[in-house]
Protein backbone atom coordinates (compact mmCIF):
# COMPACT_ATOMS: atom_id res chain seq x y z
CA UNK A 1 0.00 0.00 0.00
CA UNK A 2 2.97 2.11 0.09
CA UNK A 3 2.94 3.26 -3.69
CA UNK A 4 -0.63 4.44 -3.06
CA UNK A 5 1.13 7.04 -0.24
CA UNK A 6 -0.78 10.70 -1.05
CA UNK A 7 1.69 13.29 -1.85
CA UNK A 8 0.53 16.59 0.18
CA UNK A 9 1.75 19.38 -2.16
CA UNK A 10 0.96 23.46 -2.73
CA UNK A 11 0.28 24.06 -6.40
CA UNK A 12 1.27 27.68 -7.30
CA UNK A 13 -0.16 28.81 -10.33
CA UNK A 14 -1.96 31.48 -12.61
CA UNK A 15 -4.87 30.32 -14.70
CA UNK A 16 -4.05 29.49 -18.16
CA UNK A 17 -5.81 27.11 -19.91
CA UNK A 18 -2.73 24.34 -19.70
CA UNK A 19 -3.12 25.25 -16.01
CA UNK A 20 -6.52 24.11 -15.85
CA UNK A 21 -5.79 20.59 -17.03
CA UNK A 22 -2.83 20.37 -14.39
CA UNK A 23 -5.55 21.95 -12.10
CA UNK A 24 -8.13 18.89 -12.92
CA UNK A 25 -5.30 15.93 -12.86
CA UNK A 26 -4.18 17.48 -9.70
CA UNK A 27 -7.16 17.42 -7.69
CA UNK A 28 -8.80 14.11 -8.94
CA UNK A 29 -5.83 11.96 -9.04
CA UNK A 30 -5.30 9.76 -6.11
CA UNK A 31 -1.99 10.16 -5.27
CA UNK A 32 -1.90 14.01 -4.99
CA UNK A 33 -3.47 16.01 -2.05
CA UNK A 34 -3.84 19.33 -2.68
CA UNK A 35 -2.96 21.56 0.25
CA UNK A 36 -3.15 24.66 -0.98
CA UNK A 37 -3.60 26.77 -4.48
CA UNK A 38 -1.53 29.99 -4.53
CA UNK A 39 -2.10 32.37 -7.34
CA UNK A 40 0.48 34.83 -9.08
CA UNK A 41 0.26 36.78 -12.04
CA UNK A 42 1.04 35.57 -15.18
CA UNK A 43 -0.72 34.22 -17.73
CA UNK A 44 -2.58 37.21 -17.24
CA UNK A 45 -3.12 39.66 -14.07
CA UNK A 46 -3.49 38.47 -10.42
CA UNK A 47 -7.29 39.26 -10.08
CA UNK A 48 -7.99 37.05 -12.75
CA UNK A 49 -5.83 34.51 -12.22
CA UNK A 50 -7.25 34.16 -8.47
CA UNK A 51 -10.40 34.42 -10.26
CA UNK A 52 -9.95 31.46 -12.56
CA UNK A 53 -8.41 29.36 -9.94
CA UNK A 54 -11.75 30.16 -7.63
CA UNK A 55 -14.09 29.14 -10.90
CA UNK A 56 -12.29 25.62 -11.46
CA UNK A 57 -12.59 24.97 -7.93
CA UNK A 58 -16.34 25.68 -7.69
CA UNK A 59 -16.79 23.86 -10.77
CA UNK A 60 -14.59 20.98 -9.62
CA UNK A 61 -16.33 20.55 -6.16
CA UNK A 62 -13.12 20.63 -4.28
CA UNK A 63 -12.24 22.42 -0.97
CA UNK A 64 -9.01 23.65 -1.50
CA UNK A 65 -7.76 27.13 -0.17
CA UNK A 66 -6.73 29.63 -2.43
CA UNK A 67 -4.41 32.33 -1.78
CA UNK A 68 -3.82 35.43 -3.05
CA UNK A 69 -0.24 36.12 -4.03
CA UNK A 70 2.20 37.99 -5.92
CA UNK A 71 0.64 40.75 -8.63
CA UNK A 72 3.88 41.43 -10.41
CA UNK A 73 7.25 40.41 -10.56
CA UNK A 74 10.11 41.39 -8.36
CA UNK A 75 11.74 44.00 -9.93
CA UNK A 76 10.42 44.32 -13.79
CA UNK A 77 7.21 45.22 -15.36
CA UNK A 78 4.67 42.43 -15.86
CA UNK A 79 4.18 41.02 -19.04
CA UNK A 80 1.28 38.54 -19.09
CA UNK A 81 0.56 36.13 -21.78
CA UNK A 82 -3.13 36.73 -22.74
CA UNK A 83 -2.06 36.30 -26.56
CA UNK A 84 -2.11 32.31 -25.82
CA UNK A 85 -4.87 32.15 -22.96
CA UNK A 86 -7.56 35.09 -24.10
CA UNK A 87 -8.52 37.86 -22.17
CA UNK A 88 -9.50 36.38 -19.45
CA UNK A 89 -7.44 33.78 -19.16
CA UNK A 90 -9.99 30.79 -19.75
CA UNK A 91 -11.64 31.98 -22.72
CA UNK A 92 -13.85 29.70 -24.16
CA UNK A 93 -16.41 28.50 -21.45
CA UNK A 94 -19.03 30.13 -19.19
CA UNK A 95 -17.77 29.45 -15.63
CA UNK A 96 -20.63 30.26 -12.27
CA UNK A 97 -19.38 33.08 -10.40
CA UNK A 98 -17.23 31.74 -7.36
CA UNK A 99 -18.62 32.05 -4.32
CA UNK A 100 -15.43 31.11 -2.25
CA UNK A 101 -12.93 34.13 -1.62
CA UNK A 102 -9.50 33.52 -1.35
CA UNK A 103 -7.89 33.75 2.04
CA UNK A 104 -7.17 36.88 3.59
CA UNK A 105 -3.63 36.32 4.15
CA UNK A 106 -1.75 36.53 1.15
CA UNK A 107 -0.07 33.77 -0.20
CA UNK A 108 3.37 33.53 1.08
CA UNK A 109 1.96 33.78 4.65
CA UNK A 110 -0.54 30.68 3.71
CA UNK A 111 2.18 28.71 2.31
CA UNK A 112 4.52 29.33 4.90
CA UNK A 113 1.65 27.97 7.27
CA UNK A 114 0.67 25.28 5.68
CA UNK A 115 4.83 24.47 5.25
CA UNK A 116 5.45 24.60 8.55
CA UNK A 117 2.47 23.34 10.01
CA UNK A 118 2.85 19.83 8.27
CA UNK A 119 3.20 16.61 9.64
CA UNK A 120 5.76 16.02 6.56
CA UNK A 121 7.22 17.66 4.02
CA UNK A 122 5.25 19.65 1.84
CA UNK A 123 6.35 19.47 -2.21
CA UNK A 124 5.92 22.74 -3.77
CA UNK A 125 4.21 22.39 -7.41
CA UNK A 126 5.04 25.76 -9.45
CA UNK A 127 3.31 25.89 -12.95
CA UNK A 128 3.42 29.93 -12.95
CA UNK A 129 6.24 32.37 -12.76
CA UNK A 130 8.32 31.40 -9.87
CA UNK A 131 7.49 35.02 -7.50
CA UNK A 132 5.90 33.62 -4.76
CA UNK A 133 8.19 30.79 -4.42
CA UNK A 134 10.85 33.18 -4.37
CA UNK A 135 9.32 35.42 -1.85
CA UNK A 136 8.69 32.76 0.87
CA UNK A 137 12.45 30.84 0.59
CA UNK A 138 13.56 34.67 0.76
CA UNK A 139 10.79 35.66 3.60
CA UNK A 140 11.21 32.21 5.56
CA UNK A 141 13.72 30.25 4.95
CA UNK A 142 12.97 28.37 7.57
CA UNK A 143 10.28 26.91 5.65
CA UNK A 144 13.50 24.90 3.77
CA UNK A 145 13.58 22.12 6.26
CA UNK A 146 10.05 21.04 5.25
CA UNK A 147 9.71 21.20 1.99
CA UNK A 148 10.28 17.88 0.07
CA UNK A 149 11.29 19.21 -2.96
CA UNK A 150 10.48 21.73 -6.07
CA UNK A 151 8.70 20.26 -8.89
CA UNK A 152 7.94 23.05 -11.32
CA UNK A 153 6.86 23.54 -15.11
CA UNK A 154 9.11 25.79 -16.65
CA UNK A 155 12.64 26.12 -18.13
CA UNK A 156 14.37 24.57 -21.25
CA UNK A 157 17.73 22.86 -21.86
CA UNK A 158 17.57 24.08 -25.38
CA UNK A 159 15.26 27.04 -26.76
CA UNK A 160 12.99 29.35 -25.66
CA UNK A 161 8.83 29.91 -26.51
CA UNK A 162 8.90 33.69 -25.53
CA UNK A 163 12.26 34.87 -26.40
CA UNK A 164 14.90 32.65 -28.73
CA UNK A 165 16.14 31.66 -25.75
CA UNK A 166 13.98 32.17 -22.57
CA UNK A 167 10.97 30.04 -21.25
CA UNK A 168 7.72 32.12 -20.43
CA UNK A 169 7.80 31.33 -16.88
CA UNK A 170 11.16 31.87 -16.13
CA UNK A 171 11.51 34.91 -18.21
CA UNK A 172 8.15 36.78 -16.69
CA UNK A 173 10.58 37.05 -13.26
CA UNK A 174 14.05 36.12 -13.92
CA UNK A 175 15.19 37.33 -10.64
CA UNK A 176 12.64 35.03 -8.69
CA UNK A 177 13.85 32.30 -10.94
CA UNK A 178 17.61 32.88 -9.71
CA UNK A 179 16.40 33.09 -6.05
CA UNK A 180 14.46 29.48 -6.71
CA UNK A 181 17.11 27.74 -8.27
CA UNK A 182 19.61 29.00 -6.12
CA UNK A 183 18.13 27.80 -3.09
CA UNK A 184 19.50 24.84 -2.34
CA UNK A 185 16.25 22.65 -2.40
CA UNK A 186 15.79 19.50 -4.68
CA UNK A 187 14.68 20.67 -7.56
CA UNK A 188 12.97 19.23 -10.65
CA UNK A 189 12.96 21.15 -13.99
CA UNK A 190 10.04 19.98 -15.90
CA UNK A 191 10.72 22.50 -19.21
CA UNK A 192 10.44 22.92 -23.06
CA UNK A 193 12.59 19.76 -23.75
CA UNK A 194 9.11 16.96 -22.82
CA UNK A 195 6.25 19.86 -22.21
CA UNK A 196 6.62 20.87 -25.95
CA UNK A 197 6.71 17.14 -26.81
CA UNK A 198 3.85 16.40 -24.63
CA UNK A 199 0.46 17.36 -26.61
CA UNK A 200 -2.89 16.47 -27.02
CA UNK A 201 -4.12 14.92 -30.78
CA UNK A 202 -7.67 15.62 -32.25
CA UNK A 203 -8.36 12.10 -31.45
CA UNK A 204 -7.05 12.70 -27.71
CA UNK A 205 -9.72 16.07 -27.36
CA UNK A 206 -12.34 14.62 -28.81
CA UNK A 207 -12.01 11.42 -26.66
CA UNK A 208 -11.97 14.31 -23.50
CA UNK A 209 -14.87 16.52 -24.97
CA UNK A 210 -17.09 12.91 -24.72
CA UNK A 211 -15.71 12.10 -20.64
CA UNK A 212 -17.02 13.96 -18.20
CA UNK A 213 -18.33 16.90 -17.62
CA UNK A 214 -14.77 18.12 -17.00
CA UNK A 215 -14.14 16.81 -20.73
CA UNK A 216 -16.77 18.66 -22.08
CA UNK A 217 -14.84 22.48 -20.16
CA UNK A 218 -11.46 21.69 -21.17
CA UNK A 219 -12.74 20.73 -24.68
CA UNK A 220 -14.74 24.15 -24.85
CA UNK A 221 -11.35 25.76 -23.12
CA UNK A 222 -9.21 24.27 -25.90
CA UNK A 223 -11.00 25.76 -28.93
CA UNK A 224 -9.75 29.28 -27.27
CA UNK A 225 -6.17 27.96 -26.57
CA UNK A 226 -3.28 29.29 -28.82
CA UNK A 227 -0.69 26.72 -27.50
CA UNK A 228 0.00 24.63 -30.57
CA UNK A 229 -2.02 23.57 -33.84
CA UNK A 230 -4.49 20.90 -32.60
CA UNK A 231 -4.37 20.02 -36.89
CA UNK A 232 -1.04 19.99 -37.01
CA UNK A 233 0.86 19.58 -34.33
CA UNK A 234 -1.45 18.93 -31.06
CA UNK A 235 -2.64 20.94 -27.92
CA UNK A 236 0.68 21.67 -25.88
CA UNK A 237 0.31 20.83 -22.33
CA UNK A 238 2.93 22.56 -20.57
CA UNK A 239 2.03 22.56 -17.25
CA UNK A 240 0.54 19.29 -16.81
CA UNK A 241 3.98 17.89 -17.10
CA UNK A 242 4.89 18.46 -13.63
CA UNK A 243 1.61 17.01 -12.36
CA UNK A 244 2.87 14.06 -14.25
CA UNK A 245 6.23 13.78 -13.33
CA UNK A 246 5.15 13.90 -9.65
CA UNK A 247 3.30 10.58 -10.05
CA UNK A 248 4.56 9.10 -12.81
CA UNK A 249 8.13 10.26 -13.23
CA UNK A 250 9.11 7.19 -15.31
CA UNK A 251 7.51 8.92 -18.16
CA UNK A 252 10.56 10.91 -18.54
CA UNK A 253 14.02 10.95 -19.05
CA UNK A 254 16.25 13.23 -17.33
CA UNK A 255 19.74 14.25 -15.98
CA UNK A 256 20.96 16.12 -12.96
CA UNK A 257 22.78 19.30 -13.67
CA UNK A 258 23.57 22.03 -12.73
CA UNK A 259 21.36 25.10 -14.05
CA UNK A 260 21.73 28.92 -13.04
CA UNK A 261 19.12 31.69 -14.40
CA UNK A 262 20.69 34.74 -16.85
CA UNK A 263 18.60 37.80 -15.61
CA UNK A 264 20.36 40.56 -17.66
CA UNK A 265 20.80 40.98 -21.18
CA UNK A 266 18.42 42.08 -24.04
CA UNK A 267 17.97 38.82 -25.47
CA UNK A 268 19.50 36.60 -22.89
CA UNK A 269 17.29 37.47 -19.89
CA UNK A 270 15.16 34.60 -18.58
CA UNK A 271 17.72 32.45 -20.23
CA UNK A 272 18.17 28.89 -18.33
CA UNK A 273 21.28 27.89 -18.46
CA UNK A 274 21.82 24.27 -18.64
CA UNK A 275 25.16 22.53 -17.94
CA UNK A 276 24.37 19.03 -19.65
CA UNK A 277 27.62 18.51 -20.49
CA UNK A 278 29.75 19.53 -17.04
CA UNK A 279 31.47 22.11 -18.53
CA UNK A 280 31.81 24.67 -15.84
CA UNK A 281 32.30 21.89 -13.34
CA UNK A 282 29.48 23.24 -10.63
CA UNK A 283 28.02 20.48 -8.68
CA UNK A 284 24.46 19.58 -10.12
CA UNK A 285 21.51 21.11 -8.42
CA UNK A 286 18.61 20.50 -10.71
CA UNK A 287 16.91 17.45 -12.37
CA UNK A 288 16.32 18.23 -15.69
CA UNK A 289 14.03 16.38 -17.52
CA UNK A 290 14.82 16.24 -21.36
CA UNK A 291 12.97 13.86 -23.05
CA UNK A 292 9.41 12.19 -22.50
CA UNK A 293 7.28 8.52 -23.84
CA UNK A 294 4.62 11.05 -25.61
CA UNK A 295 2.21 7.75 -26.08
CA UNK A 296 2.53 6.71 -22.76
CA UNK A 297 1.85 10.85 -21.17
CA UNK A 298 -1.16 10.66 -23.50
CA UNK A 299 -2.75 7.29 -22.32
CA UNK A 300 -1.96 8.76 -18.61
CA UNK A 301 -3.54 12.03 -19.40
CA UNK A 302 -6.59 10.30 -20.51
CA UNK A 303 -6.97 8.03 -17.68
CA UNK A 304 -6.06 11.10 -15.13
CA UNK A 305 -8.88 12.80 -16.49
CA UNK A 306 -11.21 10.35 -16.95
CA UNK A 307 -11.19 10.47 -13.11
CA UNK A 308 -12.85 14.11 -12.26
CA UNK A 309 -15.98 14.52 -12.50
Amino acid sequence: MENLKKTPIILDTDPGIDDAVAIAAALFHDRIDVKLMTTVAGNVGLDKTTNNALKLLQFFGKDVPVAQGASKPLVRPAEDSSHIHGESGMDGYEFDVPVQAPLAQHAVEAMRDVILNSPEPITIVPIGPLTNVALLLTLYPNCASNIERIVLMGGSASRGNHTPNAEYNIFADPEAAKIVFNAGLPMVMVGLDVTSQATLTTENVETIRDMNKTGSMLYSLFQHYRGGSLKARGLKMHDLCAIAYLVNPALFESQDCFVDIETVGLYTAGTTVVDISGRLAKPSNVTVCLDIDVPAFREWALEVLHNAI
